[in-house]
């Protein structure tokens, strides 16, 4: 009945042993285990008292109380513990033998030596804490004693032999290793136990036996240490030393821990330094802490995996938290987070990027938009349009160009996952100001470029109401690679127009970019023709393929993650060429400086003539042209920043204005205008000027040509025009001065009668 009531303190136990896997490490077993309330993952040493001898069950009692009491950075971490008539549980942090750990890495391609020597330099340090500090000998070290933990840390266990140098207190004697396992005795150092060397040289002696076999595999006998196999160079008079005959000159573990570390020792290099720094950097000054982050994206090449994603990343979670160690963290935290699963980054990396969006650091801002492609994939839609998008848009109004560059560039990757209200209508509204507004050339260029990729994200209506009229007016910026991808975004974006908008609106467009001062320029506008009157030819062959042709006019926005297409079809090298321009001009206003970097490929085509108020085409001038200032507004730019085609109240600008709508009803007088200013090569006429019969060269030909009525009356028309338009001024311009002095001569008129009659008197009654 008793028995009932008794409890077994096994189930009662907060950890639960894994029966997939474990590995017989001296009188213990080791088990994979977890914390059963939380999942944490830890090691579990289980020994049955049934299964040893009474030697052994003193051993591993001994150990167990050790284990308790030992704390050290490099001793293996004692967790909890269980002791029952039956059996000990020892649990310790999550660790792997170093035997299996080395033969795991072997054949991935073997350890490194680096691994290696921060591995040796925590091994060294707690044999160092045993024999200098608690006065404890360990009895027990070699390669069986040490583990690996996840992070590829060293860890030195095996308590089970460790007495203090001058015994026991109590008078508890414990066996020697060798009376518990024969196969130790060739670990054993040559000299007697009672000699007169140091007490530690027998560890110091183990050692290198360890070294020896980290590099060459398990030791078949004492004398193998003779050979140095794969021992490294730079370690080799270190190791000669452990290995000594002579107790007396071998040298203490810290001794040989300083050696090691001189410069161009084994111990001395960038993996060990980095580990050192990680251990201190709660004491560490700012800048030190500045200078380290900045020094370890270059080495994170080259360190373990394991370590990088254990030690490394909590290290910088923490120095961005709760340090000021600011942007350059994202460097290295980034390479990090290449090694973790989707899971991972998620719970780690997602939340402190999304904390970092709302800086107001610039250099983080930057950093983070310029970094933006290797964690996108991770963010999801919510935390995008709610926690990220909003901070991101300050940038579009950041006085500094390059964050607005790159702002823009970010759009590329952030579009797919913005919701409706941000995409078609807070993101439009931005593009509209850049590209109408913003001082840098190639800047409204790559929002050209932008708009242009994003195009099939964006609904059928905001389509409709943007593409068109932002695409004709980047063709009439000033910057050639602007004007060059308008054109390409025609093209790229061909299927989202309808024939009517093709002939009526798009074509007219292109037509006149046909004249442009740049070579380049002019190329694309004429494939681009080619392509939109191959449609229209089409269509007007065969009528019943308008739907067929029409069909990604109203379509939906496409789906996030679904490839565009067309995705390569921007200037290949825009990105580079705006962020040279911008670095090689940081300073200067407008677009002049930056223009006039661009590529040269004739004398007109880093800048354009400003385009008169009020005018839709571009006039070239063939004397000279003249470089666009910064100011905005002297050419028209300072228009209405949306790209609705029509206003307020009107279904078309006024005359005085350049909206986003396009007006094509002054297409003569640019087309005109053009004619004008194009000089005829030498030897060639115009057709008017031909007497196109030939038999009657003598009997007065302008009365027999056929087209000399047409060319007379095209005469005039051109004459008039550039009468009209002498002085710069366009038809619209022409006539508000008219109306303006008309005004003028109505006020004046008035003031005259006014001043004759004089002022009215109070009650007088007005006769006329």
């Amino acid at each position: 009945m008793w028995s009932f009531f008794a409890r077994d303190p096994v189930k009662d136990f907060a950890y639960e042993i894994l029966p997939d896997t474990q590995e017989k490490s001296g009188i213990w077993t080791l088990h994979r285990g977890k914390r059963k309330t939380s999942g944490e993952p830890v090691s579990v040493f289980v020994y049955e008292v049934a299964q040893g001898t009474e030697l052994q069950t003193q051993l591993a009692k001994a150990a167990f109380k050790r284990m308790k009491t030992l704390r050290h950075p490099n001793i293996l971490a004692y967790v909890d513990g269980l002791e029952t008539e039956k059996s000990l549980y020892l649990v310790t942090e999550q660790v792997t033998p170093l035997a299996v750990h080395l033969k795991a890495q072997a054949e991935k391609g073997g350890v490194g030596e680096l691994e290696i020597s921060w591995g040796l330099h925590q091994i060294v340090k707690a044999l160092s804490f045993l024999v200098n500090d608690c006065h404890l000998l360990h009895n027990n070290f070699g390669v069986w004693a040490v583990f690996v933990d996840r992070a590829g840390e060293w860890k030195l266990g095996a308590l089970d032999h460790v007495v203090p140098e001058q015994g026991d207190p109590s008078g508890v004697t414990l066996p020697a290793p060798k009376a518990v396992y024969p196969d130790m005795e060739k670990y054993d150092p040559p000299e007697m136990s009672n000699s007169s060397g140091e007490k530690w040289a027998g560890e110091v002696w183990r050692l290198g036996c360890l070294i020896w076999e980290v590099f060459n595999g398990p030791l078949p006998r004492t004398s193998s240490l003779r050979s140095l196999g794969k021992i490294p160079k730079a370690l080799v008079p270190h190791y000669c030393e452990l290995v000594g005959a002579n107790p007396r000159a071998r040298p203490n573990p810290a001794r040989f821990l300083q050696n090691c570390r001189a410069t161009g020792g084994f111990l001395s290099n960038s993996f060990v330094e980095s580990n050192l720094f990680l251990e201190e950097i709660q004491i560490k000054d700012p800048a030190e802490k500045q200078q380290f982050f900045q020094d370890l994206s270059e080495n994170l090449d080259s360190f373990p995996e394991d370590f990088c994603k254990h030690k490394v990343l909590p290290q910088l979670l923490t120095a961005f938290e709760f340090g000021n160690a600011g942007a350059v963290v994202l460097t290295p935290l980034f390479k990090v987070g290449k090694f973790l699963s989707a899971e991972e980054y998620q719970q780690k990396i997602i939340p402190v990027i999304v904390k970092m969006f709302s800086s107001t650091d610039r250099a983080m801002r930057i950093r983070l938009l310029q970094q933006m492609e290797q964690f996108i994939q991770y963010l999801n839609e919510a935390a995008v349009n709610s926690q990220i998008f909003p901070h991101v848009v300050h940038g579009f109004t950041d006085t500094n160009p390059a964050i607005r560059e790159q702002t823009v560039k970010s759009m590329l990757l952030l579009a797919p996952k913005l919701n409706e209200t941000n995409l078609n209508q807070e993101l439009m509204r931005h593009f509209a100001r850049l590209q109408a507004r913003d001082e840098q050339g190639p800047i409204r260029c790559n929002t050209t470029v932008c708009l242009g990729k994003i195009a099939s994200y964006l609904n059928a209506g905001t389509r409709q109401r943007v593409l068109i009229s932002a695409f004709s007016r980047a063709t009439k910026d000033p910057f050639p690679a602007s004007r060059s991808a308008g054109v390409l975004g025609f093209a790229a974006t061909h299927n989202y127009y309808s024939v009517t908008e093709i002939a009526a609106r798009i074509l007219p467009t292109l037509c006149a970019i046909t004249v442009d001062p740049d070579k380049s320029v002019r190329d694309q506008a004429f494939k681009a023709i080619k392509s939109f009157l191959s449609k229209l030819e089409t269509v007007s062959e065969d009528p019943t393929k308008l739907a067929d042709i029409e069909k990604d006019v109203s379509s939906c926005a496409q789906a996030a993650g679904a490839s565009s297409s067309w995705a390569g079809w921007a200037v290949t090298g825009m990105s580079s060429l705006t962020s040279k321009l911008i670095r090689n001009a940081p300073g200067t206003e407008g677009g002049a400086a930056a223009e006039g970097s661009g590529p040269a490929t004739s004398p007109t085509s880093a800048t354009d003539a400003a385009p008169a108020p009020g005018r839709v085409g571009r006039s070239s001038s063939s004397v000279t042209v003249k470089k666009q200032s910064s100011d905005w507004s002297s050419s028209g730019w300072d228009a209405d920043d949306s790209w609705s085609n029509e206003k307020e109240g009107q279904g078309q600008s006024s005359a005085g204005e350049e909206g986003w709508g396009n007006d094509w009803g002054e297409e003569e007088t640019d087309t005109t205008l053009v004619n004008k200013t194009l000089p005829l090569p030498d030897g060639v006429r115009l057709a008017s000027e031909y007497n196109w019969d030939s038999s009657n060269t003598s009997k007065g030909a302008s009365q027999n040509d056929l087209f000399a009525s047409v060319s007379q009356r095209n005469t005039a028309s051109t004459a008039a025009t550039m009468v009209r338009t002498e002085g710069g001024l366009s038809k619209a311009e022409l006539s508000k001065k008219k109306r303006e002095e008309r005004r003028k001569e109505l006020e004046a008129k008035r003031a005259e009668r006014k001043a004759a009659k004089g002022p009215l008197k109070l009650g007088a009654r007005k006769l006329d």
